[in-house]
């Protein structure tokens, strides 16, 4: 008999029931659902990651969806027993999918939904922050400042990297490496180097734009190139921001070698998924070069970081809070929401999954689809035609 888990329940006599492993923020969630007949039920657990058994006990005998997060392992254990308790529908409060086994769900008809087209900009600020707190040694200075170590101003006191005219490198340009290029070029007037297997041209044209705006008024021009390669990228690059999937091909994209042929005062930045960096690897590039820095939001062993890496005056590191702005998160938990309902219930696949500005909208009702489905071909569903 599975041990009970303590719950926070919301409108209890529902028809639907749907469980949430974790409380997220906002209320608009629980409201979109509730409206629509369902019981919702929230694990009040203290538990930073659920076992697979907690969530069997969440599950029980009857439940039509969970939202669950993506510390948790989604595979044919989870979905058999979703299956058998008549549930259809399980969406990530995430973008990404790495923890779900998509076949497994394919196996017992279960939607599986992720939540994008919420994250891009929160994501690239989160980026961008990092560029300029390790370009500014800003952590280190400030950790000096409350150790009541400081003296008086000093000429080589923490000294940094100006950000201004110099190259910052993207690859991965889709729409976050994309916008984090856009606020690094504009905002700190920096030149554009990125590597991606398609053509950036939205993001050609923006940099091209400003750089004749500049010119227009006396001032040195940005300019933007497309690399061959990421190794021209990290050639050439002063500041260079991860932005790719993770798959066997980016896994560890980031070596000994790659490192090594990096600028000795380069900055690298990831807030993608964490096996894309070799820790181990980095570390040691760390020890032997101050002057490089690096701002990590993921790590290769999440919760965990690699032996030495905390040790490390010249990182930055933040626990993947890469999302974590107030509209963001809310917006996640509610996209979350109603990918689960738009199965409950029925509803096509919205035809965009990256515009999902419509169920974000709180004066006016979602449209009646779910936002988005990474498995509707695979098990069958019809896409929204509205």
């Amino acid at each position: 008999m599975a041990k009970p888990v303590s719950i926070e329940v919301w409108n209890p006599s529902g028809k639907y029931r749907v469980i949430s492993t974790k409380p997220m923020p906002g209320t608009r969630w629980i409201r979109l659902l509730t409206d629509q007949d369902c019981r919702v039920e929230i694990c009040t657990l203290k538990n930073t990651i659920l076992s697979v058994e907690d969530i069997l006990a969440l599950i029980g005998d009857r439940c039509d969806g969970v939202i669950g997060q993506l510390t948790e392992d989604w595979g044919e254990v989870l979905f058999s027993a979703l299956s058998r308790a008549g549930g259809r529908a399980f969406s990530n409060m995430a973008v990404g999918y790495n923890n779900v086994d998509v076949e497994a769900a394919n196996k017992y008809g279960v939607a599986v939904g992720n939540t994008p087209g919420v994250l891009t900009e929160t994501t690239a600020e989160l980026a961008a922050s990092l560029s300029l707190a390790a370009a500014r040694r800003i952590v280190e200075a400030d950790e000096f400042m409350r150790a009541g170590l400081y003296d008086g101003w000093l000429p080589n006191l923490f000294v940094g990297n100006l950000l201004k005219g110099q190259t910052v490198g993207v690859i991965g340009a889709g729409r976050i490496g994309s916008a984090y290029a856009r606020m690094m070029v504009e905002g700190f007037k920096m030149n554009l180097i990125y590597y991606d297997l398609y053509q950036a041209t939205r993001l050609e044209k923006f940099v091209t734009a400003y750089g004749q705006f500049l010119k227009a008024n006396g001032e040195q021009p940005v300019t933007w190139k497309r690399a061959s390669s990421m190794d021209e990228v990290l050639q050439e690059a002063d500041v260079i921001s991860l932005h790719p999937i993770l798959d066997k091909t980016t896994y560890h994209l980031i070596n000994k070698e790659r490192l090594s042929n990096m600028k000795k005062e380069a900055i690298l930045i990831n807030c993608s998924r964490g096996p894309v960096v070799d820790e181990v690897a980095l570390v040691e590039h760390l020890k032997v070069n101050p002057m490089f820095r690096v701002g990590l939001d993921v790590f290769e062993d999440e919760p965990h970081m690699k032996p030495g890496l905390a040790d490390m005056k010249n990182a930055v590191v933040v626990p993947h809070i890469a999302s974590a702005s107030k509209w963001t998160r809310e917006g996640m938990a509610t996209l979350a929401a109603l990918n689960v309902l738009g199965k409950i219930k029925g509803y096509p696949v919205w035809s965009n999954p990256n515009n999902v500005e419509p169920f974000l909208n709180e004066n006016s009702p979602p449209p009646a689809a779910s936002p988005s489905i990474v498995n509707a071909k695979a098990i069958g569903l019809t896409a929204s035609k509205l």
